[in-house]
């Protein structure tokens, strides 16, 4: 075992103390507070009708959201690692968006563009259809918030390993739709199962858009985040933190299941090199 330099130790404990200040301690804070009433908080709030619509409402548009995001992130990694074409950077910059803007002002766009008062929002309205401070709205803004993650992840491993096995299956004889999903999405599915679960804790967790479309009625366009917002300022701060515990709980399995698929991927990698490099050596 290599034995470590001071400067080295002292960088790891910097980073371990960081860590434990900035997320290790309000998670323990919030587990803690949740649970100092005991297990039957959750059996209460599993028996709550607001709570069970939050819930629903929760996983409707984070399910919804994740499918969009699938289906829009593989043709958009595909396009983005295979074409070249005019408006390609503004195109990549586009999708990037919504990391780099406040969700605050994602909401806010939303209702810009199908609020009541909006041209597209008032006629959508006078053909019965509402989206502002309704559950379709809900799905938008967390569709939009949560956009980038697959697309992202997809497109930057495709770049990376190349169009080699792709232009070989095509002159195999191999159809495109036969290439896609027998050479490129096995090439990338690690990849792609990494931005389906960075888009599912996104939208699981989205509190700054929803908060701005939804309106906040209680057990139509409340999600969980917006629960624990309304619990809290309730002054029901064990309900509050009970529910936001359930959240943390599912963002430490999806960082769990993340760790999981880079180490796969980690090794496959290296195994990959292994026998590249012992059939090199055959040959040589």
């Amino acid at each position: 075992m290599t034995r470590r330099r001071p400067h080295e130790l002292a960088l790891i404990a910097t980073a371990v103390v960081i860590v434990a200040v900035l997320i290790g301690l309000p998670l323990a804070t919030i587990l803690a507070e949740a649970w100092q009433s005991g297990l039957g908080i959750y059996a209460r709030l599993l028996r709550d009708p607001l709570e069970l619509a939050a819930l629903r409402l929760t996983i409707v548009a984070a399910l919804l959201a994740v499918a969009f995001n699938t289906l829009f992130g593989l043709l958009a990694g595909w396009t983005l690692s295979r074409y070249r074409f005019w408006g390609k950077p503004a195109l990549a910059s586009a999708i990037e968006l919504p990391l780099s803007i406040s969700p605050v002002i994602s909401g806010l766009g939303i209702l810009l563009l199908v609020g009541a008062r909006a041209p597209l929002g008032g006629w959508l309205e006078a053909h019965g259809i509402r989206i502002a401070f309704a559950q379709p709205g809900i799905v938008f803004a967390t569709i939009l918030v949560a956009f980038p993650y697959v697309a992202r992840e997809f497109a930057a491993v495709l770049e990376q390993r190349g169009i080699e096995h792709e232009e070989s299956s095509l002159t195999l004889g191999a159809t495109a739709g036969q290439t896609f999903f027998r050479v490129t999405l096995p090439i990338a599915r690690w990849a792609l199962i990494d931005g389906i679960l960075l888009c599912a804790a996104r939208s699981v967790g989205e509190f700054g858009a929803v908060s701005v479309v939804s309106g906040n009625i209680q057990g139509i366009t409340e999600t969980l985040p917006l629960r624990i917002a309304a619990l809290y300022n309730d002054y029901q701060t064990t309900a509050a933190f009970a529910t936001a515990s359930m959240l943390a709980l599912f963002a430490i399995a999806v960082s769990w299941a993340r760790s999981l698929v880079r180490g796969h991927l980690e090794r496959r990698d290296e195994d990959a090199e292994q026998r590249a490099a012992i059939g090199a050596s055959v040959a040589a």
